[in-house]
């Protein structure tokens, strides 16, 4: 067999195999199944970003994923809160498996990595580094109708898909700030830099202190379209 009709074949074979999967016909795991709804619960894969993805323009399979978390939400009905700025297929967060210092408007797919950065990343980190669960997490708000700093683009957080990361308070009371422990070399900044690899690894962009001095004091994730680690 020449290489050309091996590749052919391989192909047939592996889109036969999709369309299998597609249709149901053949059965495997929901975390490698593309077409299955993003389980929150389970361990992030090359597929997660394609679910999160999904959930953009799909109110119900936003619902099915985030019923999966440990988040404390309520559905919010699609509307503008200021003139240019509209917030569509959002959730207003209260609370999960940590408290916050207030709720904050989110969309979907910003919620639903959320879900996952806390889960997979963020209590991980906190366990290898001190033994202990984070318990409360503070931010800086995630809705403001703005354009980015020195540019005529709208910031993420002009549509609620953007989230500022402040610092995290453990179960014994220690707290931690990316203002202030961020520039150590003691546990503290160990775990602010695990956390940080943890947002990469769950939204499209994290930005920290390194990126710039706007930046000193919080992670800014987002879910835009374009992907960056700084």
């Amino acid at each position: 067999m020449t290489f050309g009709r091996f590749f052919l074949l391989s192909l047939l074979l592996l889109a036969g195999f999709a369309y299998g999967v597609w249709r149901g016909h053949i059965d495997v795991p929901p975390q490698w199944n593309p077409w299955a709804p993003l389980d929150i619960r389970l361990a992030p894969n090359f597929l997660t970003t394609y679910k999160l993805r999904r959930l953009q323009d799909d109110r119900d399979l936003c619902e099915q994923a985030l019923a999966t978390s440990d988040l404390d939400y309520v559905a919010v009905p699609d509307s503008t809160p200021q003139a240019g700025c509209p917030v569509e297929n959002a959730v207003r967060v209260r609370a999960s498996a940590v408290r916050f210092n207030g709720a904050f408007l989110a969309t979907c797919p910003l919620a639903a990595a959320y879900a996952l950065f806390e889960r997979h990343g963020l209590q991980p980190a906190a366990q290898a580094v001190f033994g202990q669960p984070v318990v409360r997490v503070d931010h800086f708000g995630s809705f403001a109708c703005r354009n980015i700093a020195r540019s005529n683009r709208r910031s993420q957080h002009a549509s609620a898909n953007a989230l500022d990361l402040a610092g995290f308070r453990l179960a014994d009371g220690t707290r931690i700030t990316v203002a202030r422990n961020w520039k150590g070399d003691d546990d503290s900044a160990r775990f602010l830099r695990q956390v940080k690899a943890a947002a990469c690894d769950a939204f499209r962009v994290t930005l920290s202190p390194v990126y710039n001095a706007a930046h000193h004091d919080h992670f800014h994730v987002d879910m835009g379209g374009f992907g960056m680690c700084r």
